[in-house]
């Protein structure tokens, strides 16, 4: 109490024991890819050995190395300029040479200005707000060969499709409703097979999704679960491996990681244009090969759409809401088309299926993986509801540490984490007609014994129910003779 010397009027401030709780941001990604230093790129090789094949110039392999090449703005504008002079030509003398020399200064421009001005730093999130955040430290949509990944790294050179594939990740991002990505460049794929490298994304405490967009390998992807499941606070989106055409579509085919309710895998891969595919290939590609469909589109694995379309969820409904029966934005077709009966196989997996459904594609699963092993964490909304609710109250009640341990503290915590819960119900987020049905917040001596507090803790006991998504709507018909006249 102040001390109050001489005789007057005095008003006192007191603080207010409402201290609202805000909702955390539940829609940063984070993505993981690689962006080498140099690229193979099918060239001449003196030594080629069709049996063998290396990063290395010096081995007997039918890809050279290329170094990645950082471009000034008048270098990209000496590559504009020769554009407008070979349309120009063009158009004055509708000359085929000209018309050759405008595709191959097409090709040059696009792939020069698809080249990072300034080289980002290795093994550092970088934050990017929009598409052109990324293009200005990881480059572009490159045109210098369209390389895929396979499911297995180990021993695969690097190859400009995979930053590639990582450019159209984060477009996907941006273009599905995300709005802001932190971008991790691995130089080599051994590097990304390191969970230790991951360990600088711990620091980021706005991070809530995480991705390897188009890498399908299976110490990636436990990597991604195991470093969701030591943070508690992150949810990872997998893609599917790449399969053969004429695959059995099977879970033991589609699953690579082991079962966790920290992430979800989506299948099958989808078709998106790429510029430099149509620049590079304007003719048809052959239909039967993986990799490679007609008319300037490539797969590529969903996740990077996926998490825009998270983070579309999030903002316009809430992350209670599933993050299904969503259109795909910018998806032109899926690698295949997957029936009723197939599904019916998968989904009780945790393998989500991309479908073409009410004349769009969509997000046609809202499983965890592992599915109905996962029990009451089996929904992908499940999961990330309460990651959201845990991470929220745990920001929002900062100010109790060191305080008196005391009925009055627990009162207060009582209040303040109810109010918070209270909103997220009228969000409809927590299922039932009145707040005392949809939650419940205990803070009392049951809890807090004497030998409890002298060790300094206090603890809350807090239940919610998270509504669950209409997965299985059913409607039950049958016929009906009308009201029957009284006599």
């Amino acid at each position: 109490m102040p001390e109050y010397l001489s005789p007057g009027v005095y008003v006192e401030e007191v603080p207010s024991a409402v201290k609202p709780i805000a909702g955390v941001s539940t829609s940063t990604a984070c993505f993981l890819g690689i962006v080498p230093d140099s690229i193979d790129v099918p060239g001449e090789n003196p030594d080629y050995d069709p049996t063998g094949r290396s990063a290395d110039p010096n081995s007997k392999s039918p890809f050279i190395l290329k170094p990645f090449k950082f471009y000034s703005d008048a270098d990209l504008q000496a590559k504009a300029d020769s554009v407008k002079k070979a349309k120009d030509a063009l158009d004055q003398n509708k000359d085929p040479k000209a018309a050759s020399a405008l595709v191959k200064a097409l090709r040059d421009a696009q792939d020069d200005q698809a080249q990072a001005q300034l080289p980002a730093k290795n093994m550092e999130p970088i934050l990017c707000t929009n598409f052109t955040d990324f293009k200005k430290r990881f480059g572009g949509f490159s045109t210098d060969g369209l390389g895929e990944m396979t499911s297995d790294l180990a021993g695969q050179p690097p190859k400009a499709g995979l930053q590639n594939r990582l450019a159209h990740a984060v477009y996907g991002f941006f273009d599905n409703g995300g709005t802001r990505v932190y971008v991790m460049r691995f130089k080599t794929a051994a590097e990304l097979l390191d969970s230790e490298n991951l360990e600088p994304l711990e620091a980021i405490e706005e991070i809530s999704l995480i991705a390897a967009p188009g890498i399908a390998d299976k110490n990636v992807q436990e990597n991604l679960i195991d470093h969701c499941e030591k943070m508690s606070t992150r949810f990872a989106i997998l893609d599917p491996p790449e399969l053969p055409a004429s695959s059995e579509l099977t879970v033991d085919k589609i699953k690579v990681a082991e079962n966790s309710d920290y992430a979800a895998l989506y299948f099958p891969r989808i078709a998106i244009f790429d510029i430099a595919a149509q620049l590079t290939k304007p003719e048809l590609a052959d239909p039967t090969k993986l990799g490679e469909i007609h008319n300037g589109e490539i797969w590529i694995g969903p996740s990077g759409h996926l998490a825009g379309i998270y983070a579309r969820v999030d903002h316009e409904r809430g992350v209670h809401k599933a993050p299904a029966n969503e259109v795909i934005r910018g998806a032109r077709d899926v690698e295949f088309q997957v029936s009723k009966s197939v599904q019916d196989g998968l989904n009780p997996y945790g393998a989500n299926c991309l479908r073409y459904v009410n004349d769009g594609f969509k997000v046609w699963g809202a499983r965890t993986i592992g599915g109905d092993a996962n029990t009451d964490l089996k929904y992908i909304n499940v999961r990330r509801t309460l990651i959201f609710l845990r991470e929220s109250i745990d920001r929002g009640t900062q100010w109790v540490v060191f305080e008196p341990n005391d009925r009055s503290l627990w009162a207060k915590i009582v209040r303040n984490v109810s109010a918070f819960l209270t909103t997220v119900w009228q969000d409809g987020a927590l299922f039932g007609s009145t707040p005392a049905e949809a939650f419940y917040v205990k803070c009392d001596d049951e809890l807090n014994s004497p030998a409890d507090r002298d060790l300094g803790r206090v603890t809350t006991e807090i239940g919610v129910a998270i509504v669950r998504p209409a997965e299985f709507v059913i409607f039950r018909i049958s016929q009906w003779s009308g009201p029957q006249g009284q006599s």
